[in-house]
């Protein structure tokens, strides 16, 4: 209930009338993200969930190389920063020196899927008690706008101008199916936030996938598919529009394990 006794009429009405607020852990930093990107969006949603949860003193977050490392600038917690394709290695020995802390890692697909896929493989095979968050938008983005483990078939990068050739290229990754069926992996997950409905599911899946943490049965994995409107040469609201015709066939949101 709200306390009104040491507030002003203004300020009463005003919080009376408050649809939502921003969350405190957010530092006041300006985000550096290209405009439309949905790492800003991201950011928020898991700050949101361990504020609203009271977990901000017991959060240890990790966050390697690519366009994640800048986490550390936005969140106002505990954060490591690893080397590219690190994050659960050091996620891992965190977890097991504190294992009452709730440790994360907030990773690209180009640091996940690429140099750090055993890495993240063998985090999840052993199903260490951490939590990642996975953010795929198909391509290198800090670096150029190169071809990634996950970059679509026919798809047009700085490195596969002509699109990307599977014959010569190979497939594109699903690493999240693939984690999903190792024995070690307790929650997994594909989400978005390209639009209001999907943002409030995105949430829901984040809260799970800390809670989850708590009951210390495996590694919970939430991907985002996200845009990379620079990256793709496009703006905002077209890359929006090219993820769902595109992006989203590929890689279909919705729960991929389920605790049972």
């Amino acid at each position: 209930m709200l306390d009104t006794a040491t507030l002003s009429k203004e300020e009463i009405c005003t919080a009376e009338n408050l649809v939502y607020g921003r969350t405190s852990l957010m530092t006041d930093a300006a985000l550096s993200y290209c405009p439309g990107c949905g790492h800003g969006t991201i950011h928020r949603l898991i700050m949101e969930v361990i504020e609203e949860m009271n977990l901000q003193a017991d959060t240890i977050g990790v966050a390697p190389v690519g366009c994640s490392v800048l986490a550390y600038e936005f969140l106002n917690i505990d954060m490591q920063q690893a080397a590219h394709g690190r994050a659960p290695a050091v996620a891992t020995g965190i977890k097991r020196l504190m294992p009452h802390k709730f440790v994360f890692t907030y990773q690209g697909d180009g640091d996940l899927a690429a140099i750090g896929t055993g890495e993240t493989i063998h985090a999840c095979n052993r199903g260490e008690n951490i939590t990642i968050f996975f953010v795929n938008n198909g391509i290198y983005g800090m670096t150029g706008g190169q071809m990634a483990p996950t970059t679509l078939p026919n798809m047009k990068t700085a490195t596969s101008p002509f699109g990307r050739d599977t014959e010569t290229m190979g497939s594109p990754l699903k690493i999240t199916e693939l984690i999903a069926m190792l024995p070690g992996t307790y929650y997994v997950t594909r989400q978005s936030v390209h639009n209001a409905a999907n943002v409030r599911k995105a949430k829901k899946a984040i809260q799970k996938a800390i809670e989850y943490q708590k009951l210390n049965k495996g590694l919970s994995f939430v991907e985002i598919v996200s845009n990379c409107n620079s990256g793709w040469k496009m703006t905002p609201v077209e890359s929006n529009k090219w993820m769902e015709e595109n992006m989203f066939p590929f890689y279909p949101l919705g729960d991929i394990k389920i605790p049972k």
